[in-house]
């Protein structure tokens, strides 16, 4: 919880740095995010509760909720503080939110923070294809930024209406800072001299790779392909310190790690090429194969936090802002980090990346030669090497302590819930509550993403499950003396009520939002915290047990990230046409929770929903 005043300097105005041609292509389509009427939300807070609850702590909250939304009372007076801001700034909540559940938070950002995409195995398994296809990458990236750079990235839509587009331009050159008591984000990209350059790191060893030619034109892939050589000729594995360990650090230690780190010249220099550069690209070892199935799971981990100290950890520099990792196995993927980037506009990316992959590389390299990459090294003092092997054994601890199962469900996908005219989405996560119960014998809070990109600077808002139907299903389904055609009208109730839950939240009606900015109003005034915020009905409704995204893209890509409680399970998943890619994490120090139970027990519901929908005999 935040007690203090938020500075309003505190947060940087790093989204405001976009050009003004920029300014135009991203923001003139799309309207301002509208603040909720405050009786819609406190009504949809008391229904949210309702699953959750017993009717009499629901009647203690209720009175508390109806004190605080009286006519002229305190709720009132913050709401009409929203309303004010609202008016005067380009987004009522999203720097408010971006502060608050990120530049504020000193977890970690390995598995806490930062979302990991893992993909296809790529058809090979050596480290010549290896730097084939990161060139190719690294140039699909390149001509994606050019698309930003001239106007030419089409204006994407949801449900007919326009998305701003502005978080796109900060995908580059951007990175995370650590700070004492919060973080900040530095942008580079529209600085007079943007950077040229990318950070390369393979071994632990960092180097400044310059992706464009001394005419500003980009460099063929060719040209890519032989510094990336140079650059494997000149990182053999040594008894390198792993520097990017440091930046998995609880932040605030790392705050500290980092400002001792930038009292040297030299190392203030690297650090600030890796903050500045374009993107980062780790080459990492090997990935251990086991079977194909624990295969899956383990490439997505290694995506997520590098697997360990002994393993690809040092190859990472949790952050910045993009990181693709491309293995020597054939295994790639993409970490970001979500104070800048977010789910869709990366699914947009990787989208770009798999269609350009597929054509050959259309020009032949100039005959100039290029500079050598320039190694970045590092003065590693007694206090250094100190914070090295603390963050080693602790970011050790935190991936022991991570279970990762990753799957792809095959029985059907999400044509199926369409031909029965329900929506994909909220069909499973009306699964995942079923399975949830079936596993733990109750209901838990949850929340799943839905993108607010249809409003200007529009960021992200949960959508909250348990709804009142999906506890009465849930309660009738493993019932036997519950009719089919009962279950089925109280199934098809669950997925409904969701989807109009979806609907409100895609008309920037949602309530989570909406309570956060209240609360934070309040102590930007000065004001006690109202006791709403402080009931126990808030603390147990704001425990996300279950932690859910659905990030649909046109490969068979996988999400991963870790829960938002020691308690709880993070569950990502892609739904395609005829299959789903599930990725369910937990930690291993909670006795009650463990990915695998409940990655079984979703296969199953799942395939009794599809009986039920579809009865066999």
């Amino acid at each position: 919880m935040i007690f203090r005043k938020i500075q309003p300097g505190a947060y940087r105005a790093w989204l405001s740095r976009v050009s003004l041609r920029q300014e135009v292509c991203f923001f003139s389509s799309v309207p301002s995010q509208p603040v909720p009427p405050l009786a819609e939300t406190l009504q949809g807070y008391l229904r949210a509760l309702e699953p959750l609850l017993p009717p009499e702590e629901l009647s203690h909250t209720r009175r508390m909720v109806q004190e605080f939304g009286r006519p002229g009372g305190l709720g009132a007076h913050l709401q009409e503080g929203l309303e004010r801001r609202a008016r005067h700034t380009k987004n009522w909540i999203s720097d408010w939110w971006v502060q608050w559940a990120y530049l504020e938070s000193r977890q970690p950002l390995p598995v806490h923070s930062n979302p990991a995409i893992s993909l296809p195995r790529r058809d090979y398994n050596d480290w010549r294809s290896q730097l084939v296809f990161a060139s190719k990458l690294i140039a699909a990236v390149l001509d994606f930024k050019a698309k930003i750079n001239t106007g030419q990235l089409p204006v994407e839509y949801m449900r007919g209406k326009p998305l701003c587009m502005e978080l796109y331009p900060l995908l580059f050159s951007s990175c995370r800072i650590p700070g004492p008591k919060h973080d900040h984000i530095s942008h580079h990209g529209n600085s007079r001299r943007s950077p040229t350059h990318i950070t390369v790191v393979r071994n632990y060893q960092f180097f400044q790779l310059e992706v464009y030619n001394s005419d500003g034109s980009r460099m063929t892939e060719s040209q890519i392909h032989g510094q990336l050589l140079r650059i494997r000729s000149q990182s053999w594995k040594t008894d390198k310190e792993p520097m990017g360990i440091l930046t998995s650090e609880h932040r605030h230690t790392w705050g500290q790690a980092y400002n001792r780190l930038l009292r040297d010249k030299l190392n203030r220099e690297s650090v600030r090429v890796i903050e500045k550069g374009l993107f980062s690209l780790c080459l990492d070892s090997p990935v251990m194969r086991i079977s194909d199935e624990k295969y899956a799971s383990r490439k997505a981990a290694q995506i997520l936090h590098g697997g360990g100290t002994f393993s690809n950890s040092g190859n990472r520099w949790f952050d910045k802002t993009l990181q693709f990792v491309v293995g020597e196995d054939g295994s790639w993927g993409l970490l970001y980090e979500p104070a800048t980037a977010e789910g869709p506009p990366i699914a947009t990316l990787l989208d770009h990346i798999l269609e350009y992959c597929e054509k050959p590389d259309p020009k032949r390299a100039p005959l100039v030669p290029l500079p050598m990459p320039k190694k970045l090294y590092f003065i590693i003092d007694r206090e250094i090497k100190r914070d090295i092997e603390h963050a080693k054994q602790n970011l050790d601890i935190l991936i022991n302590d991570l279970d990762v199962n990753v799957f792809n469900f095959k029985r059907f996908g999400k044509e199926l819930p369409k031909q029965h005219k329900l929506s994909p989405n909220s069909f499973i996560q009306v699964a995942l509550q079923l399975a949830y119960y079936r596993v733990h014998n109750e209901v838990c809070p949850a929340c799943d993403i839905a993108s607010q990109r249809m409003f200007r600077g529009g960021r992200t808002e949960f959508i909250r499950s348990p709804t009142n139907q999906t506890l009465r299903f849930i309660r009738a389904f493993d019932d036997p003396t519950v009719s089919r055609e009962a279950k089925l009208q109280l199934f098809r109730e669950a997925v409904d009520a969701y989807t109009a839950l979806t609907s409100r939240a895609l008309k920037g009606h949602s309530i989570d939002r909406h309570l956060l900015g209240l609360k934070l109003q309040a102590i930007e005034e000065g004001l006690s915290i109202p006791k709403i915020f402080m009931d126990t009905a808030y603390g147990l409704a704001t425990h996300w047990k279950l932690r859910t995204g659905q990030v649909p893209a046109n490969t068979d890509s996988v999400m991963c990230f870790g829960p938002l409680v020691p308690d709880g399970y993070a569950i990502c998943y892609n739904p395609q046409a005829d299959h789903v890619h599930f990725s369910i994490t937990a930690f291993n120090c909670c006795e009650e929770t463990h990915a695998e139970t409940l990655a079984l027990t979703l296969k199953d519901t799942l395939c009794q929903l599809q009986e039920l929908l579809q009865p066999t005999v």
